[in-house]
């Protein structure tokens, strides 16, 4: 995914689809698109409960979705990518699997616990994500088109889905599950690209890489 996602500085993606390198010494494959679909999946699939287009009484099909998918093969795909130097996909997509896995723990353990305004309190923790993910576009902006839109929407998607906590509003909630799906889609695609610019060794589907100062 170095040349289709999250980009690191200075190198190229010069594997070949056999996994081998141009001196022909072994090469990791990209842990990118990995973290990146799961993470979609993941948000597809609450956001289509989120946005109310999906009875709320099937929410608890998402939990094990987080844990597995969402969580711990994303957290795999972050510790990967330290393996390979990016600094960007670590951060990320550890978080984010320590995100959906801390989602499974606070609905299958913790939540019938919050006493007074358990709102607040879930807005308080959707709002720590929000700023977490705001800073994470401004390092965005040197990744690629298709990675920054993804954090754009994600962005936008947290704030919402705060607000509508803390309201509780649930149109502005509802409006969060569908930036959530756009979010979902946005990050296939860049997982997409990635998978199948690689297996066919040429650009296939443009991520927009963005100039680095």
């Amino acid at each position: 995914m170095e040349a289709a996602a999250i980009q690191r500085p200075g190198r190229g993606d010069s594997s070949r689809v056999d996994g081998t390198g141009p001196s022909g010494g072994w090469k990791p494959a990209d842990p990118g698109p990995l973290g990146l679909g799961a993470f979609a999946m993941t948000t597809f699939v609450l956001s289509m409960f989120n946005s109310n287009l999906v009875d709320e009484k099937g929410i608890p099909v998402v939990f094990g979705l987080a844990l597995i998918y969402g969580g711990l093969v994303q957290l795999l795909a972050g510790l990967w990518e330290f393996r390979t130097g990016n600094t960007f996909g670590a951060v990320a997509f550890c978080s984010f699997g320590a995100f959906w896995i801390s989602f499974w723990a606070l609905n299958v353990f913790y939540a019938k616990q919050i006493g007074g305004n358990a709102g607040h309190a879930v807005g308080v923790y959707l709002w720590a994500w929000a700023i977490f993910t705001a800073y994470m576009t401004v390092a965005a902006l040197r990744v690629s088109g298709a990675v920054l839109l993804v954090f754009v929407l994600l962005t936008a998607t947290f704030i919402l889905l705060a607000i509508g906590a803390v309201g509780p509003h649930p149109s502005v909630t509802h409006w969060g599950g569908y930036l959530g799906l756009a979010t979902a889609a946005a990050a296939w695609y860049a997982s997409f690209a990635a998978v199948i610019n690689s297996t066919f060794g040429r650009t296939i589907a443009p991520v927009f890489p963005l100039s680095r100062l």
